[in-house]
């Protein structure tokens, strides 16, 4: 639907990647949120079966939401332009998304000619990891002052790709999901597109909050906390990295799942050491329960009291590490679904492991969750050194990661092993985050 641009605050809006949070935001925002939708996926084998699909649906993309929204349900959209590639993307877009996964937000920004997109007044970053708002804004060199930079704190859906019986489509999303709330960072003061993306977000009947400085929203992921303990460990890499189905669950209490006592207080350990790092920072640490239940996935008073909840930062660490012990308990099921007739309650936490799968080639590739937890926790940890900041938990995930892969490539070959797996920008990418922190901070 094309409208005009007071009624469409987004204007014409590109996103960049196709993954199914692009598609399903793509849908959404065409709903009265933007005049024309574009799509861009750098050329690959995926690119081009994308191509084919949307020449075959009219230019059609669509959305089946299984939840209630206030406001938008299942839908569809037309894709005004689909680009392979960066090689020319012509000057009409007010807006650009970037749905990608961060550690790409480098080669994005520069693969994009910023200065002939004359019209392009903000970039969204829809999944960014901690630090992503200044990479981008760095990257912008001579554009910054025209162009701002919105962080999210996570993407605001869950969604997939259904299997067809013939094969995966690339333009039809299956969004089984809505988070209870979304936080939003804007690198500029008093410009009004935040308040539209607020009420974007709103408009799903999901929670949305403003904070001053974009790193308190881009700390504001449940992933940033609860990947790294539960996925970078040896029972989980040992699912992970096995060419066969995983018959183990990834939120599960063990042996079905990750889940013990230390696990735990990895993650208590985790959480202590970001919001060190956030503090070095100048923004607001988080308590830690109180984010996991509140914002994200409650549980009765009765199982957690709100006493508890809020004084959870204060509490010893034994305390710390049995309260979050039993929040991962009391979630094993939903505690707020209704039983069926045979009393059980819905199997909250039976999410099977993703494992390594090979490429049209035969190539190992290895799955997004924890490999993109893993860059993200590299580049805080580079902050942290920056920072004279002692990290030790996160050390530890960060090498009991890479000596898995480098197992895994040893054993498996190089040769048949995606050359992404042991591609390592971060310390490239904290040297440029580190540099806008410092200047923005001198400016202070």
């Amino acid at each position: 639907m094309i409208v005009n641009n007071v009624a469409s605050p987004f204007g014409n809006t590109l996103m960049i990647g196709t993954g199914p949070a692009s598609i399903h935001m793509a849908v959404d925002l065409s709903r009265g949120w933007c005049n024309q939708i574009g799509l861009l996926n750098r050329k690959s084998e995926r690119s081009e079966k994308l191509k084919l699909e949307l020449a075959s649906s009219g230019n059609v993309i669509s959305t089946k939401v299984e939840v209630q929204s206030l406001e938008f349900g299942s839908g569809s959209a037309v894709i005004s332009q689909f680009y392979e590639g960066f090689d020319y993307v012509d000057n009409r877009w007010d807006t650009v998304v970037i749905c990608t996964p961060c550690n790409s937000y480098a080669s994005v920004v520069r693969s994009i000619d910023f200065a002939y997109l004359t019209k392009l007044t903000t970039i969204i970053l829809l999944s960014p990891g901690l630090g992503s708002n200044l990479l981008v804004e760095h990257l912008l060199g001579e554009n910054n002052d025209r162009i701002e930079v919105i962080s999210f704190s996570t993407y605001y859906g869950a969604s997939i790709f259904p299997l067809s019986p013939q094969s995966e489509t690339f333009i039809n999303v299956l969004v089984k999901g809505l988070k209870r709330k979304v936080f939003i960072g804007s690198n500029k003061v008093g410009r009004f597109m935040p308040q539209h993306v607020n009420h974007f977000i709103v408009s799903h009947g999901i929670n949305a909050e403003q904070v001053e400085d974009p790193i308190e929203a881009e700390c504001r992921s449940i992933t940033t906390y609860v990947h790294p303990p539960f996925f970078i460990n040896h029972f989980s890499l040992g699912e992970i990295f096995s060419p066969k189905r995983s018959t183990k669950f990834m939120y599960k209490l063990y042996p079905e799942g990750p889940i013990t006592q230390h696990v735990i207080a990895t993650m208590i350990a985790l959480w202590k050491e970001i919001s060190q790092l956030l503090s070095l920072m100048g923004a607001r640490p988080i308590n830690l329960l109180q984010f996991l239940n509140d914002d994200n996935y409650p549980v009765h008073e009765q199982t957690l009291s709100r006493p508890d909840i809020e004084g959870f930062v204060d509490e010893d660490p034994i305390k710390q590490n049995y309260l979050l012990y039993i929040r991962y308990t009391s979630i094993l099921i939903d505690p707020f679904s209704e039983p069926d007739e045979d009393g059980k309650y819905l199997d909250f936490s039976a999410f099977p492991y993703r494992t390594i799968k090979a490429d049209t080639e035969g190539k190992w590739i290895i799955p997004r969750v924890p490999y993109e937890d893993y860059k993200k926790l590299k580049i805080m940890y580079g902050l942290g050194q920056r920072l004279g900041l002692s990290m030790t938990q996160s050390e530890q995930f960060i090498h009991l990661f890479e000596e898995k892969i480098h197992r895994f490539v040893y054993e498996d070959g190089y040769d048949l092993s995606d050359p992404s797996i042991t591609n390592d920008n971060s310390l490239e990418d904290v040297a440029i985050i580190w540099e806008q922190f410092c200047l923005k901070s001198s400016r202070i």
